[in-house]
């Protein structure tokens, strides 16, 4: 029997796979069952739960779960008392922060969310919904929508819509309009107050995050390593970006070195072959699983 254990919440649904991913390169590796919601993970002081980011920080607050992941604007939903140990920001897509925003049909005569006083609005996030527009003094009616959202207004079920999106490409092939935006949100960590006061679970939950963000840090960095004549270092330390400066160490032949850098991964392209004009040879890029 462990005498220590941690309890994670896993969102189910649309972070599922990105989460899981994310913790493989982190150092987890977590299984799913296809007839239970409690996944197995390789670590004997962790249990897994999953539950809908929507429910998550309820499950936190109340203790059932010691720590999970979901989104600011289910926190926000939710108004839920708990720790927000970090942001980490991530999602199916990209990533960029998600978004809610205020909607209406493209041929719409509304313009401005004061343009809806009277009018009804169809979303998932009900109470952050209702909060924006007392804050407008607009009086509006707001109803949940189990999903399909963007096509209530298609149907002329409401008269608007409150969604989330990522890039805006589902709205607009729906034929609707943003012409709000209620808040941008993106994926948190979060503990429980009590759990938190644990100077184990502490400790256990802190190390985790430090092995997420460094496994997210990886994402858009790449290493290279590479052999470069002695003589062209003045050249080559104007050229290369660095995480600090290159790593560099002696070869046999005295006028040959080798560098080792991290770089942004969208800029390789245009440096491998720059380098190479300079005269770098055996240029080797690899991919990065943390960077701390």
């Amino acid at each position: 029997m462990i005498a220590n254990m941690l309890k994670l919440g896993i969102p189910k649904g649309s972070l599922q796979d990105a989460t899981i991913r994310l913790f493989e390169r982190s150092g987890w590796k977590i299984r799913l069952h296809s007839r239970n919601y409690f996944p197995d993970i390789d670590d004997p002081e962790i249990t897994c739960s999953m539950c809908r980011a929507q429910e998550m920080s309820r499950y936190v607050e109340s203790g059932v779960l010691d720590v999970g992941l979901t989104g600011k604007d289910w926190i926000l939903e939710n108004e839920s008392d708990v720790v927000v140990v970090s942001d980490l920001v991530y999602s199916k897509v990209s990533s960029r922060p998600a978004k809610w925003v205020l909607a209406v049909a493209g041929d719409s005569p509304y313009k401005r969310p004061e343009d809806l006083d009277g009018k009804k609005i169809a979303t998932e996030l009900v109470g952050c919904t209702k909060r924006y527009f007392s804050g407008l003094d607009v009086a509006v009616d707001v109803e949940f929508s189990w999903g399909a959202t963007e096509a209530k207004v298609v149907e002329g079920l409401c008269d608007a819509i409150v969604e989330v999106t990522e890039t805006g490409t589902t709205i607009r092939a729906h034929g609707l309009r943003i012409i709000a935006e209620l808040m941008q949100t993106n994926t948190r960590l979060i503990a429980n107050k009590v759990a938190w006061e644990n100077p184990w679970k502490r400790k256990k939950i802190e190390n985790m995050d430090l092995l997420l963000q460094g496994a997210l840090r990886a994402e858009k960095l790449v290493g290279l390593k590479m052999n470069m004549p002695k003589g062209k270092m003045d050249e080559i330390n104007g050229l290369l970006p660095s995480l600090t400066s290159p790593t560099v160490a002696g070869l046999s032949n005295p006028d040959w070195l080798s560098l080792e850098i991290v770089v942004e991964e969208c800029i390789v392209r245009d440096l491998i072959p720059r380098l190479k004009e300079i005269g770098a040879e055996g240029i080797i890029e690899y991919s990065l699983n943390k960077v701390i």
